[in-house]
């Protein structure tokens, strides 16, 4: 796995910045206002930063923005870096001058004289989420990546409340790595190989092979599997860090790769359905997050680990299959296999574990990044307390969410001549087509989410947190959401 870069959190020595190698960080407030090792900074450099937050660059620049000031007289750094934040950020605030700091950065060692900053463990957070880099199958040797050092006034204070952050910063990695590797290297088997790794964290694993997925009747998740050379798995993780109560259950769908099937896909833009394993990515992400903060909750992480392969032994258009839930289902894309996945594997979930509320994660649809693009993840719920909260914890992490309708007469669309349901409803609607197909294997009683994140999981530009390519989306708020709604005291 890709190891964050080492944070550490010392006691602000403002006659030690004279000497700092590397990168240089100092903060300056929007107004102009210095505090002490920014004080010191300005002497050394005859008066550069009071310049600098005196002048319309600065003045232009935004709270979490970043001025560079490149081989600064009277210091030792090539690079001193000033930040524009109040002493009282916000996490937004505080994460994003974090993230630029990371871009600054580089391989570089770089210290931050955060001072009293009442943001520094966020500002560390988003300094290393950003500073991500996935080089695992490049041969030319990289240069490794120096630490950071931050002074603040109560290191001791700061570094506790990083902590539970940078475990959640390595399920961001965990999850980043998964949805980054090429399909010859993560198929099935090495997928499971990964997770089972996990116990070596206190996780719980079980994997249940091709055998006892027909023994259970998952006949669905099966068929999408049936072409492949890759035999198809579920991997089962508890986290067990509460008292009796019914565990939160997230479930992910794991298409390690998606030609489409018999209906295949055009050449163009196929190789990126490497990430059609995302929502297993996200699950397998929370999960170690949980374990490496031992989270006070139990939450259990299904994924079902298939890849969609036109083989001559692969589903057709036009198969019925049934599901573990004993429903029939007509097959009539078999691009459409994400939802035959995840009914079978929420079904399993709700039959075995009865958990207090139910979470699924998909790359499933085309139609939400035409509808949201790559801001927001689309959300589906039964229940809207539940959603609420999932919403709440999202915006509280900086992840998009955005709810989307359900409702009855978009099942009409779903209907079969020959079968229960078919696994498409058509063009119009299809995000929320898809959210009702999987609404039928939800039982009543089981609070309910679906989140379709084929837009966010994996994008073409860097945002705010992440280089282009995988984002790790869906980490932070599910353990935001754990956090608030299902740890015991």
């Amino acid at each position: 796995m890709t190891t964050p870069i080492e944070i550490s959190f010392t006691e602000t020595d403002i006659d030690a910045l004279a000497g700092a190698d590397g990168k240089l960080a100092i903060v300056v407030t929007p107004e102009g206002k210095l505090d002490a090792a920014a004080r010191r900074v300005n002497r050394l450099t005859r008066g550069a930063v009071q310049r600098l937050a005196s002048s319309s660059r600065w003045e232009k620049a935004k709270p979490g923005d970043v001025v560079s000031l490149a081989f600064p007289a009277g210091l030792s750094a090539e690079t001193l870096a000033v930040v524009k934040l109040p002493r009282r950020p916000s996490v937004e605030q505080a994460r994003k001058a974090g993230a630029e700091l990371a871009k600054v950065k580089g391989s570089a060692t770089l210290t931050v004289a955060a001072g009293a900053l009442t943001r520094a463990a966020d500002l560390a957070f988003g300094l290393v989420l950003r500073a991500y880099e996935f080089t695992d199958h490049k041969t030319a040797e990289s240069e490794a990546q120096a630490g950071a050092v931050v002074m603040v006034s109560k290191p001791e204070d700061v570094s506790a409340a990083a902590a539970p952050m940078m475990a959640v910063a390595e399920g961001v990695f965990f999850t980043r790595d998964l949805v980054s590797e090429p399909s010859n290297v993560l198929t099935t088997t090495e997928f499971a190989a990964r997770l089972s790794a996990l116990s070596d964290l206190g996780l719980e694993i079980e994997v249940l092979d091709e055998a006892e997925l027909e023994t259970l009747g998952m006949r669905a998740l099966l068929a999408v599997g049936q072409g492949s050379e890759s035999p198809s798995k579920v991997v089962v993780m508890q986290w067990k860090g509460g008292g009796e109560e019914a565990p939160l259950a997230l479930v992910g769908k794991g298409v390690v790769f998606d030609t489409g099937g018999i209906s295949l896909k055009p050449a163009g833009g196929m190789e990126d359905m490497t990430m059609d394993m995302g929502g297993a990515g996200v699950v397998a992400g929370v999960m170690r997050s949980l374990a490496r903060r031992k989270a006070k909750a139990n939450v259990v992480g299904i994924v079902g680990l298939v890849e969609n392969m036109p083989d001559g032994r692969a589903q057709r258009p036009g198969d019925v299959v049934r599901s573990m839930k004993g429903d029939t289902i007509e097959v009539i894309n078999t691009d459409a296999e994400g939802r035959l996945v995840l009914c079978d594997v929420m079904w399993y979930a709700q039959d075995r574990f009865q958990p207090a509320g139910m979470v699924d994660l998909a790359t499933l649809t085309g139609a939400i990044i035409i509808g949201l693009g790559h801001e927001n993840a689309g959300v589906f719920s039964n229940h809207d307390g539940f959603c609420e909260s999932f919403l709440k914890a999202a915006a509280s992490e900086g992840e998009g969410a955005w709810r989307m309708p359900l409702g009855a007469a978009y099942d009409k669309m779903l209907k079969s001549a020959i079968a229960d349901m078919k696994n498409v409803g058509g063009r119009p609607a299809g995000s929320i087509t898809a959210a009702q197909f999987l609404q039928r294997f939800v039982r009543d009683e089981t609070p309910w989410i679906h989140l379709d994140i084929a837009g966010v999981a994996s994008v073409k530009a860097e945002t705010d947190f992440a280089p282009k390519g995988a984002t790790g989306w869906g980490v932070m708020a599910l353990d935001r959401l754990v956090r608030d709604g299902y740890e015991t005291e």
